[in-house]
């Protein structure tokens, strides 16, 4: 029963480490392709990874896949738990980034522009596609890989660290920006944290942070270190 749930946790580790990756590789193509730039997509400051696709994947398939023999309750439920990801997402993203990464107030049946029913539909149907065509896959992959679960605590311990220092590096990058944009006294930081998180890395990493302001504006914060 322990080797079970380590192998479990385990495979969470590694579903939320590949689709982080393959989303950021997405999201980065997807920028190239629309807007002919090629720009940082990714959402940790170090690794790989955009985050956002790693906690889809993750939920997606631990709360469906003990459903798979049911393509209806797949649907359904995928409907649902997209819907709830993408709220919560939506949240946690804002606080962290001062931005929202999408806004669905121009479509029909939304709830507070963070979720609406055409894309929680949409969300029905990457389920299915998840639950019986890429899990299937991804799972064959993870289990070739040579200590798989020692590697994924490995990776547990970078992830929690990358996210701690970028939770920090973005507090610090935004408070930068807010006293410029008031012209008050900059910031007084040690010189490790200005080396680490200078603004030149901070806006290569992050080209989109925005900062709100005390009046209620969302400014970039490129915008107002320039």
């Amino acid at each position: 029963m322990k080797k079970k749930t380590q192998d479990y946790l385990s495979n969470l580790i590694w579903y939320f480490t590949i689709f982080s990756i393959l989303g950021m590789i997405v999201e980065t193509l997807f920028c190239y392709a629309t807007m002919k730039i090629v720009e940082s997509r990714k959402g940790f400051l170090y690794g790989p990874f955009c985050p956002v696709y790693g906690v889809g994947a993750v939920f997606i398939i631990a709360a469906l896949d003990r459903f798979k023999e049911s393509k209806t309750k797949v649907f359904i439920y995928g409907v649902i738990a997209g819907g709830i990801v993408e709220y919560i997402l939506s949240y946690g993203l804002e606080a962290v980034y001062g931005l929202r990464f999408w806004d669905y107030y121009y479509l029909p049946f939304n709830i507070n522009g963070r979720i609406c029913l055409l894309y929680s539909i949409f969300w029905g149907f990457l389920s299915l596609g998840m639950i019986y065509l890429v899990k299937p896959n991804v799972d064959k992959l993870i289990n070739k890989i040579p200590k798989k679960n020692i590697i994924a605590l490995i990776l547990f311990i970078v992830l929690f660290i990358d996210a701690l220092i970028t939770f920090t590096a973005i507090s610090i990058y935004q408070e930068r920006a807010r006293r410029v944009y008031y012209n008050e006294e900059p910031l007084n930081e040690p010189s490790l944290t200005q080396q680490l998180f200078s603004n030149e890395h901070m806006l290569k990493t992050f080209p989109n942070i925005r900062l709100n302001t005390r009046e209620g504006e969302i400014i970039f914060i490129k915008d107002i270190l320039k």
